[in-house]
């Protein structure tokens, strides 16, 4: 409520506190073309003076548990190419990939199960990469930015070999959650694993992830009889070799705008990317450390946070 204070002059400070509403409030994020972001303004009223004011900004945190049973779900994809040169058909690429659940967090290491033959006549290079799509929906338009932020080599596979991966991992950088349930910013990953094909267009296949902000507990033991099924479900019984990352390419030289809209149509090709050459490879200025607990949770329906602000200072 409001109280009437006659201040002396010198310097004034009021801590204070307040509760976050119980609406569900969407995780704050800076994106290539918008951003949603909370703040708490102060404002002092002098009669026959200009209001004085103040604002701090909040770093808000919508939940994501990833132990959530839609997002335990493993996720298989395989997919197979002709390669060949005017009228001559050297043979099929073969892959087929697998992650053993659709969700994880930052500073996870996922493991990827993958399996590639080549029977062309042609040396071929996996790789496999996280994506991150920006989705903005503003007056009936959509606009997308999307942009690798992360990603893993294979070894070379000769013509008439096969490679497998038993769990080659691959890293999750410092990135924003998952944002799917705002209506005007949506924030969505995928891991891709696809080969070059020198003189051809590249096999890509794409599986779907969610970044969430709540670890899995207790995975281990499912971890490894999932991958005890899955390597004798698919005859995957060799290791993989010593992995060898590289720097994040362009998108552009991962795969054409004209292969990626006719294969993976749930993930619009970028607007421009050119414009990746200059942007950063996060999206998220802050990195999420999620230390001390986040502020907000979808989880409980009555959250006991309560978000500390800094004294607001006024000089009189």
């Amino acid at each position: 409520g409001e109280e009437n204070l006659v201040l002396l002059d010198g310097r004034h400070e009021f801590p204070f506190s307040f509760q976050l509403p119980q609406e569900p409030l969407v995780t704050s994020f800076t994106g290539k073309y918008g951003s949603i972001q909370y703040y708490v303004k102060a404002v002092l009223e002098r009669p026959a003076v200009p209001d004085q004011s103040v604002q701090t900004e909040l770093q808000v945190i919508s939940h994501i548990d990833v132990s959530s049973p839609a997002l335990l779900t493993p996720v298989l994809r395989s997919q197979e190419k002709m390669v060949g040169c005017w009228l001559f058909t050297s043979g099929p690429v073969s892959l087929s990939a697998k992650i053993e659940r659709k969700g994880y967090c930052n500073g996870e290491a996922i493991p990827i199960y993958a399996e590639i033959e080549n029977c062309s006549s042609r040396l071929i290079v996996p790789k496999a990469a996280i994506f991150q799509t920006q989705t903005y929906l503003a007056s009936g338009k959509t606009k997308t930015f999307r942009q690798m932020v992360a990603n893993v080599r294979g070894n070379h596979i000769a013509s008439g070999s096969t490679d497998t991966w038993n769990g080659k991992t691959l890293k999750i950088p410092p990135v924003s959650p998952s944002i799917l349930d705002c209506c005007i910013i949506r924030v969505e990953y995928s891991l891709a694993v696809y080969i070059h094909i020198p003189g051809a267009k590249k096999l890509m296949i794409e599986m779907p992830l969610v970044i969430g902000t709540i670890p899995c507990i207790g995975f281990s033991s499912r971890n490894s009889s999932i991958t005890s099924q899955f390597s004798m479900d698919m005859s995957w019984l060799a290791l993989t070799m010593p992995e060898h990352p590289e720097a994040p390419p362009n998108y552009a030289d991962v795969v054409s705008e004209e292969e990626f809209s006719r294969h993976v149509p749930a993930y619009p090709p970028p607007m421009d990317c050119e414009e990746q050459l200059c942007c950063p490879v996060f999206a998220y200025i802050q990195e999420f450390r999620f230390q001390p607990p986040p502020l907000y949770s979808e989880i409980d329906p009555h959250p006991t946070d309560v978000e500390e602000i800094q004294p607001v200072s006024f000089m009189l």
